[in-house]
């Protein structure tokens, strides 16, 4: 692992321990552009704690789409993370058709517009979190990789909508509102009353409607992936992790509205080595 790659990784250690952890299961030659796909997502993900306007946030998501379509911006070396992202592509020729819808995506994150419907909120997570394994798998095993894009899709839904619910107090606090108007509206929520939380029954069902809703789509990845090759499952490892996460969001109850939902470093080591070996 080269200079850049470690810088990668060791972001990954406090920004996303999920995929920080997934990594160190995955061979060592393939370590470093994993750790540089997960860090150039966790370099976009942030981008909206840098900013107070929409605009800025538009004008460095588009930095990156730059970047990632050669576009010169000078040396990319200049940042470890774009340097290392640039060598994984390269070096798996991984395609940046799938990165520019990845970034046209998360352009909903910089606006307090809320998701309009469940179609809208798995297109959003197809594009942002389902590419990430996609391309994690291409890392790992290129030949193999696009027999599970089904399973990729589905398992990337169920991992971002268990990780918009424990991320609903930070939402909450920027107003923002991942969860869907259609199931909102279906519950007897309004997008104003989930954020100054003026109407927590209807909110607690919004919640397990969600909660329903990533279940689904994990059931629907098991059944994809019964036949997956050992050599792609480390892409699969953060979401492997998903009923883990959902089950702490069911104990919390309403309390997820306040609190981040957080596993314990045990409870994640013992399940992403349970699922490891399987």
């Amino acid at each position: 692992m080269n200079i850049n790659e470690t810088h990668c990784l060791q972001l990954l250690r406090t920004a996303d321990p999920d995929r920080y952890l997934s990594v160190l299961y995955a061979p060592e030659e393939k370590r470093g552009a994993l750790a540089a796909l997960y860090a150039f997502n966790t370099e976009i993900a942030r981008i909206r704690d840098l900013i107070r306007e929409p605009l800025p946030g538009e004008v460095r998501l588009q930095w990156w789409r730059d970047l990632v379509n050669g576009t010169e911006h000078g040396a990319a070396s200049a940042n470890p993370v774009a340097a290392a992202l640039l060598e994984a592509i390269e070096r798996f020729d991984l395609p940046r058709d799938a990165f520019d819808r990845y970034c046209e995506a998360r352009i909903f994150d910089f606006y307090d517009d809320p998701m309009p419907s469940r179609n809208d909120l798995e297109g959003y997570c197809g594009e942002t979190a389902s590419a990430m394994i996609q391309l994690a798998s291409l890392i790992l095993d290129a030949g193999r990789a696009r027999e599970f894009s089904t399973g990729a899709g589905h398992a990337g839904v169920a991992q971002a909508t268990a990780g918009l619910l424990r991320l609903l107090p930070i939402h909450r606090s920027r107003r923002q509102v991942y969860i869907p108007v259609d199931i909102l509206s279906a519950v007897g929520c309004k997008p104003e009353e989930l954020i100054d939380g003026s109407n927590l029954p209807a909110a607690r069902r919004a919640i397990s409607a969600m909660v329903a809703l990533a279940e689904e789509h994990f059931s629907k990845y098991q059944a994809a992936a019964g036949q997956m090759p050992a050599s792609l499952r480390p892409a699969y490892l953060p979401a492997r992790l998903t009923p883990v996460h959902l089950r702490q969001i069911k104990r919390m109850g309403e309390r997820v509205m306040s609190e981040v939902a957080e596993l314990s470093p045990l409870a994640r080591h013992w399940t992403m080595l349970k699922a490891s070996l399987r």
